[in-house]
């Protein structure tokens, strides 16, 4: 079975050979119909000239083939018409043209009646050769966009193919770094968490410095999951990860916790506000929501002066939903910019440079994923907010 990365490069690479085909097709159906057109039109005024001719020179001369006229002294050419006349179309006064296409027996002829000195002449134009042409070009503008769709649709292919390649190799690349890099990051990881596992069992004596070493414990798990998701990623057909009952609340006393040493530094209070009865578990993935909280605080530490405060509140807007909002005191944004905000690699003035980076592009990304939404609010020198807002799990 084809990892994932090969099923979307092949639908990208049919998708393109796809276009490809459209837009030859229909640049092939636009010049047939151009060139039907252009037929149909000539054949109009090439039996417009036959038959004002043919009633210009009248019985004295033989028509050209396919043509009859018939006047009240006789019809030409002579011997049997192979049509029965139809009545001549009302021509009342001098100098009257009428012209219509009649069927006379399993032939199609253009009539043109014509009223000259009261006296009534009619022509005939067989259309049999004409409609011939017509059905001729027609078949082979078909068989002609048949064989240019077919002939485009291989090009398309081979140079869709062509195209994607060094995409394909980008890809590939990517995977084996990131499974390279997760795959080496992993020892050193395990090793560290291992260790500190081991100083939170020795200093337990001490409650101080049990609770900093569990925190400590607790942050080289985080980081050992987020690197057995990248491994987990680079796995080809590793699919998506198993969802799974979150309690959000949990996971954001646990990120402030985690933060609150670096919020001390910089003189910033955080704290977490929990509505009563709340109902906050979702269907998610836990490591991923963790690191959404943790980009989110990073951000709001990173943004907000000494003296300045973070609130981390949850709440149920109705029944049916959870919102969790990460509010700084900090140094805001341009409510303009709050579209931009989760774009990756933009960048902002305020605090440290950060506010448009990548973690709120990751963010927004893992939000979107389970089916969550989040809206950002701001002002310059008013703080920033950040609501998440996610479908509670069934109870």
């Amino acid at each position: 079975m084809a990892d994932p990365d090969t099923r979307v490069l092949r639908r990208t690479r049919r998708r393109i050979a796809g276009q490809i085909a459209v837009v030859i097709t229909l640049v092939v159906l636009a010049a047939g119909g151009i060139s039907y057109w252009v037929l149909v039109r000539g054949q109009h005024e090439e039996v417009d000239r036959t038959l004002n001719t043919t009633l210009s020179r009248g019985l004295s001369v033989t028509p050209p083939g396919c043509v009859y006229l018939v006047t009240p002294a006789g019809h030409a050419p002579s011997g049997p018409l192979p049509f029965a006349v139809p009545p001549p179309a009302p021509v009342p006064h001098d100098g009257d043209v009428v012209t219509q296409d009649v069927s006379l027996g399993r032939a199609t002829f253009t009539m043109r009646t014509v009223n000259r000195g009261g006296q009534v002449s009619q022509a005939f134009m067989d259309e049999y050769y004409l409609i011939q042409d017509r059905e001729q070009l027609v078949m082979g503008l078909a068989v002609a966009g048949l064989m240019v769709l077919l002939a485009a649709v291989l090009s398309g292919y081979l140079l869709a193919g062509r195209a994607i390649r060094p995409l394909g190799e980008a890809l590939r690349r990517q995977r084996t770094f990131v499974a390279d890099a997760s795959h080496e990051l992993r020892a050193p990881l395990t090793r560290l968490h291992t260790r500190t596992q081991l100083m939170a069992r020795r200093g337990s004596a001490s409650p101080v410095l049990a609770a900093e070493l569990n925190t400590l414990v607790q942050g080289t798990r985080e980081l050992g999951e987020v690197v057995d998701d990248l491994l987990l990623s680079a796995q080809a057909g590793g699919g998506r990860p198993a969802l799974e009952p979150v309690e959000l609340g949990l996971l954001a006393e646990q990120a402030v916790a985690a933060e609150s040493v670096r919020a001390g530094e910089g003189r910033v209070g955080i704290h977490v506000h929990r509505s009563p009865d709340l109902a906050d578990v979702v269907a998610g993935v836990p490591t991923a929501l963790r690191r959404v909280l943790s980009a989110l605080l990073d951000n709001a530490i990173g943004h907000t002066p000494p003296g300045g405060s973070i609130e981390v509140t949850l709440a149920n807007p109705d029944a049916r939903h959870v919102e969790l909002r990460v509010q700084d005191t900090g140094a805001g944004f341009a409510q303009r910019d709050a579209e931009r905000l989760f774009e990756r690699f933009a960048h902002g003035t305020g605090g440290e440079g950060r506010r448009f980076g990548l973690g709120l592009a990751l963010v927004h990304e893992v939000v979107t994923g389970h089916g969550g939404t989040i809206a950002a609010v701001g002002a310059p020198g008013a703080g920033a907010s950040f609501t998440l807002r996610f479908t509670c799990a069934a109870r």
